[in-house]
């Protein structure tokens, strides 16, 4: 009933609301709001700074693959201008979920073009290379990325940080299959597998 009185937002109702919990609940009238701060795990710093890098990584490849999003050509436009919007989709969710951890841990993330630059192990691309270079490229940042995300498990492992080991372990996952449907493109001679029907006529 005192929920259907402050919803009726008749006069005097809040006082109302406020003397009948102080009659029947005491303590509760006395809590005060608290404000408290994240306090960093033990060897959260270790996992922020490295957790920075991916991030600039990840803010890097994104912004590349974008940008050859916009100016891939050549006759298998249409198959990598949708593949580059998948991955660069899924990068920009990405940086949201290691930022956050970032914060999670007590620490601030980085959020600057002058950061990521600085931090970030892949090169800016301000040309228009061919669409094969551009896959290069691109083989080239998602491995960076592997690299970055996997040379932070010694350091996560060792301070016990389950949430960001588990965030690395889902970055990795994605990262690989990005290179290996990368790479899949420049195959050209890559040996014919038979048909399974065609092997077993051959029994």
């Amino acid at each position: 009933w005192l929920y259907g009185l402050l919803r009726c937002g008749c006069p005097g109702a809040s006082s109302t609301v406020v003397s009948e919990v102080k009659h029947f609940s005491p303590g509760i009238a006395s809590l005060k709001p608290s404000v408290r701060s994240i306090k960093p795990m033990p060897g959260a710093g270790w996992s922020a700074e490295g957790l920075a890098r991916l991030l600039a990584d990840s803010s890097t490849l994104y912004i590349k693959t974008h940008g050859f999003h916009w100016h891939v050509t050549g006759p298998m436009f249409n198959t990598l201008h949708l593949m580059f919007m998948d991955q660069y989709t899924e990068l920009w969710h990405s940086l949201n979920l290691i930022a956050e951890r970032i914060r999670a841990l007590g620490h601030p993330a980085p959020g600057s073009y002058a950061q990521f630059a600085s931090l970030s192990s892949i090169p800016e691309e301000t040309g228009v290379p061919p669409a094969t270079v551009i896959i290069q490229q691109l083989i080239a940042g998602q491995e960076s990325v592997v690299r970055t995300a996997r040379g932070l498990f010694p350091q996560v492992d060792k301070a016990g940080d389950e949430p960001t080991a588990d965030l690395l372990t889902q970055r990795l996952q994605i990262h690989e299959k990005n290179v290996w449907m990368l790479r899949s493109l420049l195959e050209t001679d890559a040996p014919a597998i038979p048909a399974v029907s065609e092997r077993r006529k051959k029994r």
